[in-house]
């Protein structure tokens, strides 16, 4: 079970000045280097991840996300490093090619360091994070009440089994679908179509639609297992 404490950034002590983001030039190539930190990555998701997309994205902006998920690309592909063409990456982001002080992708570089994502790694080099920590909370206060509400859940999840995460998360699911008005039969199908076990996806929809909309959707009731399961699979 994790701990209930968000660990630190990086494994450095706070007080120990980290790397700047090192000089860039016209033409010139940023070597690319994974961040390994011991203490934080376990914790962290993936740079592509929906955790990203909902709670870091906010606070580091659409432009920096898209050029963190760019790097953690390449980093899967060449997982020693690689090299980045500056020029050509500033412009596949719609970010233009200048490269001056105040240039968007300057700017977007920058916050991946001031935020603790990336630094400096000697000269003409970037070390990137593959893990990305949960949001500092000094951070996630700067987020709409919904996403901090959200966030508290997602973290209570984290200190759940992974079968109990799968009941929650289809539970909520569920949830979300009835109150469109799916029925029982609509609300298992389509938490079998989003892999949800069917015993899961059977058990759910029974939990979260009172009798009255039993109705599968083709005007008959459903029956216990009416999702499409493969043979032998069907929950009791």
């Amino acid at each position: 079970m994790p701990p209930t404490t968000t660990p630190s950034l990086s494994s450095e002590p706070r007080s120990r000045p980290r790397p700047a983001l090192p000089p860039l030039h016209e033409g010139a190539a940023l070597s690319i280097v994974p961040w390994i930190d011991p203490v934080a990555d376990p914790f962290g998701v993936h740079p592509c991840s929906r955790y990203v997309e909902l709670y870091w994205l906010g606070i580091i902006g659409p432009s920096t996300t898209w050029l963190l998920r760019r790097l953690s690309y390449g980093l899967e592909v060449n997982p020693e490093g690689f090299d980045l063409d500056l020029c050509e990456t500033a412009r596949s982001l719609g970010l233009g090619e200048r490269l001056g002080k105040n240039s968007p992708f300057r700017k977007a570089l920058h916050r991946l360091c001031t935020f603790e994502l990336a630094r400096g790694h000697g000269p003409g080099a970037l070390a990137v994070r593959t893990a990305v920590p949960p949001l500092p909370l000094r951070h996630l206060s700067r987020l709409p009440e919904s996403l901090q509400s959200s966030h508290r859940r997602w973290t209570a999840e984290q200190r759940l089994s992974g079968p109990e995460q799968m009941q929650r998360r289809a539970r909520r699911l569920a949830e979300g679908l009835a109150s469109r008005g799916q029925t029982r039969g609509q609300i298992e199908r389509q938490l079998g179509a989003w892999h949800f076990h069917p015993a899961v996806a059977y058990s759910t929809a029974r939990t979260v639609t009172p009798e009255a909309t039993v109705a599968d959707g083709h005007g008959e009731p459903a029956q216990p297992g009416s999702a499409s399961w493969p043979a032998g699979v069907r929950p009791q």
